[in-house]
């Protein structure tokens, strides 16, 4: 006869069966498990990002609370004085803070207007040509601007149009027009803003939407040139809202930043004549805080403008789920 107590107590002292990699099966049964072990490599390169994440993105967040403080570099950051929203109250009510904004605003709708659509408009163009050699050419000279530092770029635009010995000058006065002067001119200051920035950043920006592009069902094409279609209706009824998505999501990533316009392309060609419109937050607060050592009032300028993108992406968002249109989330 069996002990059936004897053989309870040996199954309980028996040891776990161990798979091949060391894990007990009854853990290989568990979803959360087998999905990592399924897609680990994923993972693993998955790591790289969001490190740079974790330490350029969300570790810097510490230091906000200098927003909300009287900064001292001897204190340091914890034990200085809380002020509560005295830097934010300085800032509204500066005299430049009104001409400031706006300056960031009309820049950031002009880059919205012109340079959004032109990554597009080029992803477009080069989908259309059928010269595979010719094609990864042309998508290569586009990216090369992109690994140009601003230092350089802005050198070119100064030899291309500095008033005395500017290419495009030269050219206006060799057929008889008068020289303009780029550069210095409040009135062309964002004409060479945007333009220069398309020029450095629209070619790369292509890389999302060529993507999107290789994607489409080319059966989608073959069935509409069968019913007749050429290729402006191909373009009007099977590309662009195949790719409609994929705009969307960059329309509402963009939004985030609609009063950052990036620091080093601005200083480079901001002056004297033309700073009443070239000043922008990003400026403003490397000249009046960290210049001048008010680290909590340039950390407060920092916090609007994060703040300001914050509500216009939700809000975005919100509106293209409201139209039937895809979000973030």
């Amino acid at each position: 006869m069996i002990d059936r107590k004897a053989g309870k107590q040996m199954t309980e002292n028996k040891p776990l069966r161990q798979s091949k990699t060391g894990l007990p099966d009854r853990l290989l049964g568990n979803p959360v498990i087998r999905h990592f072990r399924r897609f680990h490599w994923l993972y693993l390169f998955m790591i790289p990002g969001l490190s740079s994440i974790l330490l350029f993105k969300l570790r810097p967040m510490y230091g906000l609370q200098i927003a909300f403080k009287d900064f001292s570099l001897a204190k340091g950051v914890w034990d200085s004085e809380w002020v509560g929203l005295q830097h934010f109250e300085t800032l509204f009510q500066s005299a430049n803070f009104l001409r400031v904004l706006k300056n960031s605003i009309i820049t950031s709708v002009l880059r919205l207007l012109w340079g959004f659509p032109f990554p597009i408009i080029l992803a477009l163009l080069m989908n259309e040509i059928r010269a595979e050699k010719y094609k990864r050419t042309l998508q290569t000279a586009m990216y090369l601007p992109h690994f140009i530092s601003w230092v350089i770029v802005i050198t070119m635009v100064t030899g291309l149009l500095s008033k005395s010995q500017g290419i495009v000058n030269e050219l206006i006065g060799a057929l008889g027009g008068e020289k303009i002067d780029f550069l210095t001119s409040s009135s062309w200051f964002r004409t060479v803003l945007i333009g220069s920035g398309i020029w450095k950043e629209a070619g790369w920006g292509t890389v999302i939407y060529m993507a999107a592009l290789a994607g489409i069902d080319v059966q989608l094409y073959e069935a509409a040139m069968i019913d007749g279609a050429n290729r402006w209706q191909r373009l009007l009824h099977i590309t662009l809202p195949c790719i409609l998505g994929t705009v969307t999501i960059m329309l509402i990533m963009n939004m985030g930043n609609i009063l950052s316009n990036g620091f080093e392309q601005i200083w480079l060609l901001q002056n004297s004549p033309n700073k009443e419109v070239a000043e922008v937050l990003e400026t403003y607060s490397y000249q009046v805080g960290l210049r001048e050592g008010r680290f909590s009032f340039a950390t407060a300028i920092g916090f609007f403008q994060s703040l300001v993108g914050m509500i216009m992406v939700f809000l975005s968002n919100f509106l293209s789920k409201r139209m039937g249109g895809n979000g973030l989330w």
